[in-house]
């Protein structure tokens, strides 16, 4: 009975009608307390999507009628973060592709820079935090941080604060507690009125929401670059074993790799390069943790990406356990009758637009109907476990990209994390095919 009605709450939490009403609960207690319009900023000194939000709030300031309160961050929940070292790359090569995207400071190399610079570091922005003119300051501290210039850096620290960084402790603790505390994990973050930003890639809705609240004259949006890439509803990748592939890392579990998935086959079919879907378990049946908080925050986020790109979602009905392991075990099947990719979207949309529940025959048998299968065939195949084998070795393949999470996409020598980054593999794409 619950599994029957949580697509159903999913569903109205995630509405429209929802989100709006707590917006205007939201500003109607800021006019109760005679607050300005604030926005939280967490920003940490080893964070490369830090470095970029930084960069953009003067002019965000300059554009809306806002104030920010500065919060210094610099310690990552562990639970949230199972690869460290893959996330930190893999944020520096974002870092340097949206710096190019956005014409911001950014260098080619990462930083050289010991702990005690960055705890140094962090001690002095947290000093400023309690200052006017945090952000002037904050920038320079930043820039000579990134672009590794360590005389600059150490000039920049109050030399008692050099020797007492200790006596910063609570304070970054106390940060760092009400970040949890309001519901997220990471750096980068702006929030405002109940809602995340995160970084550049969602600054977007932001500025679309202070626009709605008629805080800046011009209406302009900047911050959607990523957005635009080339698509075709039309047609369908080829299959040509003598193009490049464009290869997915994905699950049926993830909600980013349904709308991954679909942008992605609408890209291929552009420019008409084949489309190849690696299917990988989800981390939690990975033996792997996926705290509530990182849960919630996803739901909601993908949520406001697919309005935005108009693709449906809502209707939850999560697939984790039998419903993935039935999603794979036919995938095969599905392939071998040229179906593999439309049935991976029609299941994809029937969990996470539809609510349909994946791990009942009834369920099922709607989405291989749909999907142009044959359920008399295909449920035959249910009990196969050949799965179970090339899921883990397309994980490991996704390793070898120093990739961990899904969606992953990969077309010749560039491979990217999460669809936020689709636009560098057209680049990618058209690149090799301007060459060709």
């Amino acid at each position: 009975m619950v599994n029957l009605i949580k697509p159903y709450l999913i569903q109205a939490l995630l509405s429209n009608f929802i989100v709006e009403l707590k917006r205007k609960y939201a500003d109607k207690k800021r006019i109760k307390n005679k607050l300005n319009h604030q926005i939280t900023v967490y920003l940490a000194i080893d964070d490369p999507y830090s470095y970029l939000l930084l960069q953009t709030l003067a002019e965000l300031q300059h554009r809306y009628q806002i104030e920010f309160d500065f919060r210094t961050v610099l310690n990552k929940q562990t639970e949230m973060f199972p690869a460290p070292e893959l996330w930190a790359n893999n944020a520096f090569q974002d870092g340097v592709f949206l710096a190019k995207l956005y014409q911001l400071s950014f260098p080619e190399q990462p930083p050289k820079v010991s702990q005690q610079q960055t705890f140094t570091a962090t001690a002095q922005l947290l000093h400023y935090e309690l200052q006017p003119g945090y952000l002037t300051k904050a920038l320079e501290i930043f820039s000579s941080y990134w672009q590794g210039e360590n005389g600059t850096l150490a000039s920049l620290i109050d030399p008692v604060i050099q020797n007492h960084s200790e006596c910063y402790q609570q304070h970054l603790n106390s940060n760092e507690a009400m970040l949890k505390q309001h519901g997220h994990y990471q750096s980068a973050m702006l929030h405002y009125g109940g809602e995340w930003y995160w970084g550049i890639d969602r600054l977007q809705y932001l500025e679309k929401r202070l626009n709605n609240l008629q805080l800046s004259v011009d209406q302009k949006v900047l911050f959607d670059q990523t957005h635009h890439i080339q698509q075709s509803d039309n047609a369908l990748p080829v299959a040509n074993d003598e193009k490049s592939p464009l290869i997915i890392y994905w699950s049926i579990r993830s909600p980013y790799s349904y709308i991954g998935l679909l942008r992605a086959k609408r890209l291929a079919a552009h420019f008409q390069v084949p489309l190849v879907v690696k299917p990988i378990l989800p981390m939690v049946m990975r033996r792997m943790l996926v705290p509530k908080t990182k849960r919630m925050y996803i739901l909601q986020d993908v949520n406001r990406e697919a309005t935005a790109l108009d693709i449906p979602f809502g209707k939850v009905a999560d697939p984790l356990g039998q419903g993935v392991e039935r999603c794979y075990a036919l995938f095969e099947y599905a392939t071998e009758n040229q179906l593999g990719i439309e049935f991976l979207l029609t299941y994809a949309q029937a969990v996470w637009s539809k609510g349909i529940c994946s791990e009942t025959d009834a369920g099922l048998k709607h989405i291989v109907e749909k999907s142009g299968l044959n359920w008399f065939e295909a449920k035959q195949y249910l009990d196969d476990n050949h799965w179970k084998s090339w899921a883990q070795n397309n994980l490991l393949a996704l390793y070898q990209h120093d990739k961990w999470g899904v969606p992953s996409f990969s077309y010749e020598n560039t491979t990217v994390f999460g669809q936020d980054r689709l636009l560098q593999i057209q680049y990618a794409i058209a690149s090799s095919q301007q060459k060709g």
